[in-house]
Formats: C-alpha cells, structure tokens, sequence
C-alpha cells in the first residue's frame, strides 16, 4: 500500500476514536535500534519507544531470534497444555518477583493484566472496593477505565460500582497547595480519609502506578507509598502496583518501578516493554493471594509460545547488557539535560521521572502554572520536523512524555536535546512573532 492508500484505509476502514498524533498523521514503515522511519524514507530518533513499549531496541536481533526460532518450533496451543516458553517465563519472573514464591498469570495486555489484578484482590479478601488515584491510567477495558482517573479516556458508560479516587502525589500541582515536604505528605494521608468516608472501610485493595503515565509521568515523593500501602493493609486490603509502564528496569537499576518507594505490593501488573513490541500481559501476585482465584480459568492468547519467548528473551538481554544500569546513568545524563532547557525556556514549568521515564510539563506562566496545551501540541509538531518523536500527556495535554529504548546512550540524548532545543526555539520564535 502506497502511504496515501494506508492514511485512506484508516480513515475509512477503523473507529474514529483510533487517534493519531500530529496534524498529517506519520506513517511508520520499518525501524531499528532507537530508530523508525516513515513512508517518505525520514529517519526520525524514537524517544518515546512506543508507549514505552521498545525496552530492548526496535527490532532486537536477539529478541527477533528467540520470536522466529520459537514460531518455527511451536506457535499456538493455548494455557491448556503447558509449554516450555510460558514455563521458562514463569520461573524467571518468579526469581526477580518483589518476594519470594510469586506466582504469574499471562495475558495479552496491561488492561487484560489489571483487570485479573482487581480480580484476584477481590477473591483474596472477600471485599469488592477498590481505591485509585486521580490522573491514573488502567486500560481501555470497561473496568479499567473505570480504575482511571481522567475524564479524558473514559468512554461513557466507564463508571463501575465500589471503585473510589483518593488524590494522587502530585507535587508541582498540589492538590491541597501545600510544598513537600513541608506537607507532611497530606496526599498520602488522603487515603485513610477516602476509605472511611467512601467506602464500608474494609476495602479489597488499592491499584496504583509508582509513576503516573498518562497521568504525565506524575512522580511521588519517596515516602509516599510506604504511608499509603500500610494504610491500605490497615484496611484489610491488598496493594497492587501497575507496573504497565514502570518495570523492567525503565526507571533505573530496578525491575520494578516500585522498588524506588522500598515497598513490596502484594500483586504487581506489566505489559508493555516486558516483550518489546509481541503482545503480552502479566499478573503477578503473592502465593496466597493467586491461590485464592479457585475457579478454573484459562487465556486462549495470553503466555502463548511466541510472546513468552519473546519476554524470556528481553529479561536476558537486559540482564545482560545491565540496561537497568544504563536507564539510571543515561537517565540521569538526560535529567540534567532537559534541566538545562527549563533554565532557558520559561515554557517548562517542572521537570520530572526517573532512569529512562523523563518527562517536561509546559506552562504559559511558571506562578500560575496555566497549562500550555497549544504549545505543546506545537513543540510536538515542531520535534517532528526536527527528527525526533515524543510523547504527550497529562490531565490537560501540555506533558511531554519521553521514554527512549532502554539501550540507548549519551549520544543519543546529546542529539535528541539538540532537535528537541530547535524546536523549542521554534515555538518561541513564533509566540515572539504573534506577539
């Protein structure tokens, strides 16, 4: 298909409500390392890694390897026969797992991997409420949107029974307009107050992401989900931490993005960088708490031969190559970088992640914090035009989001701040000119 064909067939041919970035859509063709180009034969470097999805590179020989050795071998056979690759998985996850004798359930998303999250918490406790944050993201499933705290991806009807919101960790934009840490941590504490005003008190558990991604990359302060999680216990609930975007060594020398908090959730979820790009959802629990989903159950895709083999594959290689380490080194290089933009561009009113999940919020005026959506929609078309692809997010839209492969080095974040530098430029230029 020609690209004109391709942009036609997904205008006529898909839900509308598939969106697509920038004002003429981008279509992708091939892509390698930290690279894609597009049906014109434009290089573009990738610093959003497909909803940080690319963890291991694109199109990673060694991951590549294990997909086409193991489709040759054994493609589909669904979880009523077991299968050497789901098995291998099974054991590895179980060895890095944040406690011991951790048991997994695979599936094909991070929504599939929520939602038998919630499940589970449920079964384990007897109780069916649930506590999630505000600005969170948790899937596109009915249930999952219900879990999200953003108006924005919610599909009427989303709103589901026994599901409550405390307010999230936000501190560039404190709810309670206090500044850690001199608050005390009151957003922290605003769970207790949820689950005895909003819920029977003895609560099946509390979902949250240790970093906000949709959200915008809505980084906590180190106490926060220690107070939260012995609350939550408290209540007689399980902690469940969305790993989605987090694990996997994305936010430096951690599999789990949780670990930077030193806390140990009883059920962890992830997808995405977990197989580089094959389809594949994970649900990981303490023993007793995946031992309490006693009925039978099964996942005609999920833990299938190929994605489990292709996950198998992206642990060991960043195992290998250390890419936990590299995403906190990089990480830490790219930090101080887009750092040295906030001091030049007022645009940028806060800088913040961790390793490899970095993120700018841009703002028409640093006191009052107005978000600068039209901006960032600008800058987003600006980076484009200078090579590079990033991310968008937040309650309003005015977040940049940026999540390169977890491989990538110095070089690569020198040449990615000089086109993101031009652009920002650009956008200045032309606020100077309408002015």
């Amino acid at each position: 298909m020609t690209k004109d064909e391709i942009l036609l067939a997904s205008q006529e041919c898909l839900f509308p409500s598939v969106f697509h970035y920038y004002r003429k859509p981008l279509v992708l063709v091939r892509a390698k390392d930290q690279y894609v180009w597009d049906a014109d034969g434009h290089p573009y470097l990738d610093f959003f890694g497909g909803i940080l999805t690319i963890s291991a590179g694109h199109c990673n020989e060694r991951v590549n390897r294990a997909i086409h050795d193991q489709v040759e071998t054994l493609q589909h056979v669904s979880t009523l026969f077991p299968t050497e690759p789901q098995a291998a998985l099974a054991r590895k996850i179980a060895s890095i797992a944040p406690g011991p004798g951790w048991k997994s359930f695979f599936t094909c998303s991070g929504t599939e991997a929520n939602e038998t999250a919630i499940l589970a918490a449920r079964c384990y406790t007897g109780s069916s409420e649930i506590i999630a944050l505000r600005h969170s993201y948790h899937g596109r499933s009915s249930l999952a949107m219900g879990l999200s705290g953003q108006a924005n991806w919610k599909i009427a009807p989303a709103a589901q029974p026994g599901i409550v919101f405390a307010h999230n960790a936000y501190c560039y934009r404190c709810p309670f307009g206090l500044t850690y840490p001199n608050c005390e941590i009151r957003c922290a504490q605003d769970v207790k107050e949820v689950i005895r005003t909003a819920t029977t008190g003895q609560i099946a558990g509390m979902i949250a992401e240790p970093i906000q991604g949709v959200g915008g990359f809505i980084t906590p302060p180190r106490e926060y989900f220690s107070i939260v999680a012995d609350i939550v216990r408290q209540h007689g609930g399980v902690f469940i931490s969305d790993e989605v975007q987090t694990a996997w060594g994305r936010t430096g020398r951690k599999w789990w993005g949780i670990e930077h908090w030193d806390v140990t959730p009883d059920i962890v979820t992830s997808a995405k960088g977990l197989a580089n790009g094959m389809p594949i959802g994970l649900t990981a629990a303490r023993s007793e708490v995946a031992e309490s989903v006693r009925k039978l159950t099964i996942s005609t895709f999920g833990g299938g031969p190929v994605p489990t083999a292709a996950a198998k594959a992206v642990i060991d290689f960043i195992e290998q190559e250390n890419l936990a380490g590299n995403a906190a080194e990089v990480g830490s290089y790219l930090r101080g970088r887009l750092e040295e933009l906030k001091e030049k561009y007022p645009l940028i009113g806060d800088v913040r992640g961790m390793g490899l999940m970095q993120a700018i919020e841009l703002v028409q005026d640093r006191v009052t914090k107005v978000p600068a959506t039209m901006e960032t929609l600008q800058l987003m078309e600006a980076a484009r035009e200078n090579g590079i692809l990033i991310g968008r997010g937040g309650l309003d839209g005015n977040v940049i989001r940026i999540s390169p492969p977890l491989n990538i080095s110095r070089r690569d974040v020198d040449q990615f701040i000089q086109a993101l530098d031009e652009s920002f430029e650009k956008i200045a230029a032309a606020c100077t000119a309408s002015a």
